[in-house]
């Protein structure tokens, strides 16, 4: 008996370490929310994505992946924070005459304004789970404006109410400028490290998710063209090593603007 009770203590414990570890919501029971809410886990991350072409080497999930990968650091180190499912529809153009990626197979597109309706209704429904802190993270650069109308429409609907919303822009711009800036110093051109699908992007998703890169594709150089997605500069020298670079300076500024966010900075 005490061997089957050492046992069965061990199975809920390890259960329950299970949940505990995991930020994801959708892997929760809602008592399981209810009670990690109870116990302050009132933040709330909603990572958005896209699905997008980003070249003959890297798959069309790039961006859900990524910010799924990004997102959970980023909740763990926060300390609090659970992360909602990925948003992967997102505007990527016109559909019909085609304009941007809407151009290549496999990309899917919203308007601007249902996207932000689906940012909205999703703050809604967790605030009324009990979040008070909603925060907008978005892995695409297209959409940063929408993040950002969403969080103000919701904070204008939440004023007094015990809630409010925030979108950290910051999430992409260090994606860019900053992590850009770092490549610069370890000698990279503007014209390798690219906007689109070339060494920055590339490397990236080296560092975050590398089942979604073709890396016997990287060298080709049809791979770093514009005709085949490829924006800017290359792939061809990508590598996890130069994406952990990118992967540390996100992680970081996302993290202390959500203690910000929740400092009422």
């Amino acid at each position: 008996m005490r061997r089957y009770l050492l046992a069965t203590s061990f199975l809920f414990a390890s259960v329950a370490l299970t949940w505990a570890a995991d930020f994801s919501l959708e892997n929760l029971t809602w008592t399981e929310l209810r009670d990690a809410i109870a116990d302050g886990t009132t933040t709330i991350i909603i990572p958005v994505g896209g699905t997008e072409q980003s070249g003959p080497h890297m798959a069309l999930g790039k961006h859900n992946a990524r910010v799924k990968f990004l997102a959970d650091k980023i909740a763990e180190q926060a300390g609090k924070v659970l992360v909602a499912p990925i948003i992967a529809y997102v505007p990527e153009g016109r559909i019909d005459p085609p304009t941007e990626h809407m151009k290549f197979p496999g990309t899917i597109s919203l308007s601007d304004a249902t996207f932000i309706q689906i940012l909205e209704q999703a703050g809604r429904s967790l605030r009324h789970a009990g979040f008070t802190h909603v925060v907008f993270i978005g892995d695409h650069g297209g959409y940063q404006k929408d993040l950002i109308a969403a969080a103000q429409a919701l904070n204008k609907e939440w004023a007094g109410k015990g809630a409010k919303a925030v979108a950290i822009t910051e999430y992409y711009t260090l994606s860019q400028s900053a992590f850009d800036d770092a490549l610069r110093a370890k000698g990279f051109k503007d014209d390798e490290i690219g906007t689109h699908a070339a060494l920055a992007d590339t490397s990236l998703e080296l560092a975050t998710a590398p089942s979604m890169v073709r890396q016997d594709k990287l060298s080709d150089p049809k791979s770093a063209i514009p005709q085949n997605g490829v924006y800017g500069g290359s792939p061809a020298h990508a590598s996890g090593e130069l994406g952990q670079v990118g992967v540390d300076l996100i992680i970081a500024g996302t993290v202390s603007q959500i203690r910000k966010f929740r400092d009422g900075e």
